[in-house]
């Protein structure tokens, strides 16, 4: 029943209906300008309104915990980073090769905020733990992600040049100053709005999405994926997947934390965000490569909720 309710989750039906919509009505020409511009709006005000809710001081906690946060940092844009990387080295020539560098852009992407502090919660873990973990990693996320992502991929990552580097500056990293500088004039509206606030987070994500599946069929993406490489897609998003999972268990384990901090450790380890990777790929990849490029995380997303539920079930059963 988790499983089925992962489906019903009103994020994964927004992804379906806007890469359905991009299947039917594809934005071009002139509507994937106006579209576009339309989406950079929508990404400002998400990173304004990201930088009201994480409090400062969520960030200032985290040194306190550095035998906690700096393992965690090194796993989620090192190891999952390198696991990426490996992953898009294998599956290349099984997959298109830019779905193939969506592997490697989805091992550089930070984790969830929502989710992962959510189910942290459900399994009885270190709630603590898991927001400030959730916030460091995103806001590190907005700076990080990009320069990892093109240093890792190489050639095959499109330029990060002066003008992409601005947006990122302009539309992720501004707002996100903006907010956290204000935030302390805004809290009790932040608190008031916080259910409101969700579908904005959820509208603008499904709007990036929407923006770059146009992109990618009017490439003609049906025609360039094959059965084989759609199985290929699935199989190797479910590897990256397990190895998430079950490594960060496994390194918090070595980490000898105990069981409330490993499971903050596991989801924060393991999930991947949509909210980061949609808004940034959008700024990063040209829209003809990036509903490519961003498939693995959609996947990614899809499957992550659906086995979070049950994992985070069991776990709660196996501590109480």
């Amino acid at each position: 029943m988790a499983r089925v309710a992962a489906l019903f989750d009103p994020m994964v039906r927004l992804l379906i209906l806007a890469i359905a919509l991009a299947a039917l009505f594809p934005a071009v020409d002139e509507w994937l300008e106006l579209s576009r511009l339309v989406s950079s709006g929508g990404i400002f005000l998400l990173f304004l309104v990201n930088g009201l809710r994480i409090e400062r001081q969520q960030i200032l906690q985290g040194f306190a915990r550095l035998g906690y946060f700096l393992p965690l940092f090194l796993w989620v844009f090192g190891v999952m980073a390198l696991a990426g990387l490996a992953i898009a080295k294998l599956s290349y020539g099984i997959v298109p090769p830019l779905i193939s560098l969506g592997f490697l852009y989805l091992g550089t992407l930070p984790s969830t905020v929502q989710s992962a502090t959510s189910y942290t919660l459900l399994a009885n873990g270190n709630a603590a733990l898991a927001v400030i973990g959730a916030a460091l990693l995103n806001v590190a996320g907005v700076f990080i992600t990009a320069p990892l992502f093109a240093m890792l991929g190489g050639g095959a990552v499109p330029d990060v040049g002066s003008d992409t580097i601005m947006r990122i500056a302009l539309l992720l990293v501004l707002p996100l100053v903006i907010g956290m500088a204000v935030q302390d004039w805004t809290r009790g509206w932040i608190d008031r709005q916080r259910s409101r606030l969700v579908w904005l987070d959820r509208v603008v994500i499904a709007l990036a999405v929407y923006v770059a599946s146009s992109g990618a069929v009017e490439q003609g993406i049906g025609s360039k994926i094959s059965p084989g490489s759609w199985a290929g897609l699935g199989g190797f998003t479910a590897l990256f997947l397990a190895f998430g999972h079950w490594g960060s268990w496994l390194a918090s384990g070595l980490l000898r934390l105990p069981t409330a901090d490993r499971i903050a450790f596991l989801f924060a380890g393991s999930q991947k965000s949509i909210a980061i990777g949609a808004p940034l790929a959008a700024l990063l990849i040209p829209p003809e490569a990036a509903g490519f490029v961003i498939a693995p995380l959609l996947l990614y997303h899809l499957l992550q909720l659906v086995i979070a539920a049950p994992v985070s079930l069991r776990l709660a059963a196996d501590s109480g």
